[in-house]
């Protein structure tokens, strides 16, 4: 290896046998990048050339005969940068307890914000996403790892960035739970990215560049031209569904919920365009738009929606997909004819209770304006429209005694809701529950961050008000023992294709369900 000059221009030349190369190249690792490098043997160095540079943008390859290979040393007296591309390593971390969840394919869903950071990072980057969805995590060398998480993985992902710290590669942690509880985060982390991350992204890839990651950052809420699509190449083609997210933001502010707290009361729908467009581009048959109400709030917002579904009948989509939506999208038979038409078979509902007393206490405000009573109309007019109802339901709150509990069982399996959700209440940070519940000192688990794995939907983890949290978890068994019983399921599958005359809803409803029998066979809440 020897220094040269031309004209005031230094160039790196490497010369010498493949095994004279590749150690050379382990060396220069670190150099100016606008050093020219010189390497021979072009047959013999590819796969040493591919490793240390592979988009070839800094390292010129040519034939030379004469060989001088050296240790660079101290000849080089610039600041050193990597020849070859920065690497990015985006890491999806999950908790193993859901597994029965996971174990079909068609449960799973991308990392929609970690897609949305690899578009946003700039082409001197290579970018690798490491999906525990898919694949338990092994380690990769990185020059920045980016990491996000759920509450119940919280554990995983700091278990992961301590790996990575312990060999000094910078670790920055985004996402919901990393949001609400910064400064647990950063405890794991060198930063810590709070709310959206796409205003901020640029700022923290050029900071950990230079070696000064500032700790805290606050995403602003964007405009809705601005929300970037994903980068879908990094995603697993395992995944049957694609996510799509057409708005952000809900208004409603329901007690148990983080969601506007993170993403503000503001509905922010992208333009149709560019929803329609993304769409265009999808390999996935199937899609899940992840939107928390895909109508919105409003005239301007129904519009939109309708917009974007009759887009997609006119440019001839042929998508199968779901969505979730407040209980006012059975107002319009308009916009659910439309939906069906474009592909919609599954409508995810925010019921929680058939119990007035309970969605006051959650501050469920669209269901208590309707009503517990409008429950079945808004059925059939779904129904009417060829799509099918997933309706999730809540067990455990403050004013539920034993007879409400499985009167909302019983509930769930006589009315026509087509799939079912049985969560048991769960006080996640950054909500206004868990603010209330730990003031009252009615938390279970309090020993942070290991205890996070237990907040996952699944599990009780506070003390109800009604009854001692035994006879609370031994009446949500019994219930989930009914609602996820085999026999109630193929009768729920009947009664779908009766209502909706659709095959591809009833086969939604049913999948959905059989994925929830597993969560309770996988937790043993069923036998």
């Amino acid at each position: 290896m020897k220094v040269c000059s031309n004209q005031s221009q230094l160039s790196l030349v490497v010369e010498g046998c493949a095994a004279n190369v590749s150690s050379a190249l382990k060396q220069i690792r670190y150099a100016p990048l606008s050093l020219p490098v010189t390497i021979s043997h072009v047959d013999e160095t590819a796969s040493a050339l591919s490793t240390i540079d592979p988009s070839g943008r800094y390292v010129e390859v040519a034939r030379t005969s004469h060989c001088d290979v050296k240790a660079l040393g101290a000849k080089l007296e610039m600041s050193p940068k990597r020849l070859s591309k920065k690497r990015l390593t985006l890491i999806n971390p999950v908790n193993n307890v859901r597994s029965g969840f996971a174990v079909n394919p068609s449960s799973r869903f991308p990392p929609l914000g970690l897609g949305i950071l690899a578009s946003l990072t700039p082409d001197d980057w290579e970018v690798e996403l490491l999906d525990e969805n898919f694949a338990p995590f092994s380690y990769r060398d990185a020059d920045l790892v980016g990491i996000t998480a759920f509450t119940s993985a919280a554990n995983r992902a700091y278990e992961i960035a301590s790996i990575y710290r312990d060999q000094g590669v910078p670790v920055v942690m985004g996402g919901i739970h990393a949001s609400m509880c910064s400064d647990e985060a950063l405890r794991f982390a060198d930063a810590v990215v709070v709310g959206e991350a796409e205003s901020v992204w640029r700022q923290v890839l050029a900071d950990a560049q230079s070696g000064r990651l500032r700790g805290l950052y606050h995403g602003q809420w964007l405009d809705p031209d601005r929300v970037a699509p994903p980068r879908r190449d990094i995603y697993s083609d395992e995944y049957v569904f694609a996510s799509v997210q057409t708005s952000r933001g809900c208004p409603l502010d329901c007690e148990f919920c983080s969601v506007t707290a993170y993403n503000g009361r503001r509905y922010r729908r992208r333009p149709v365009a560019d929803v329609l467009d993304e769409l265009e581009t999808l390999n996935n048959e199937m899609v899940f738009f992840v939107d928390d109400n895909i109508i919105g709030n409003g005239a301007s917002c129904r519009k939109q929606a309708l917009e974007l579904f009759q887009g997609m009948v006119a440019r001839g989509m042929n998508k199968t997909w779901f969505c979730q939506a407040s209980i006012s999208v059975a107002d319009d038979a308009e916009v659910l004819d439309w939906a069906a038409r474009a592909g919609c078979r599954m409508i995810f509902i925010g019921i929680e209770a058939e119990d007035i007393g309970a969605l006051t206490e959650v501050n469920k405000r669209l269901n208590l304006k309707k009503g517990a009573s409008a429950y079945q109309e808004t059925f059939d007019r779904i129904h009417a429209s060829g799509i099918s109802v997933l309706g999730a339901f809540i067990f455990g709150m403050d004013s539920d005694t034993p007879e409400a509990l499985f009167r909302r069982a019983e509930f769930m399996v006589n009315s026509d809701v087509d799939a079912m959700q049985l969560t048991t209440m769960t006080p996640l940070p950054g909500t206004r529950l868990f603010q209330r519940l730990e003031e009252e000192e009615r938390l279970l688990y309090t020993n942070f961050p290991n205890d996070w794995a237990h907040y996952d939907l699944t599990k009780l983890v506070h003390r109800p008000k009604s009854m001692p949290p035994d006879e609370l978890w031994d009446i949500i068994r019994q219930c989930t023992e009914r609602v996820y019983d085999l026999r109630t399921l193929k009768t729920k599958a009947k009664r779908t294709l009766e209502t909706t005359g659709s095959m591809e809803a009833t086969e939604f409803a049913y999948r959905t369900n059989i994925n929830y029998r597993n969560i309770g066979l996988a937790l043993g809440t069923l036998v």
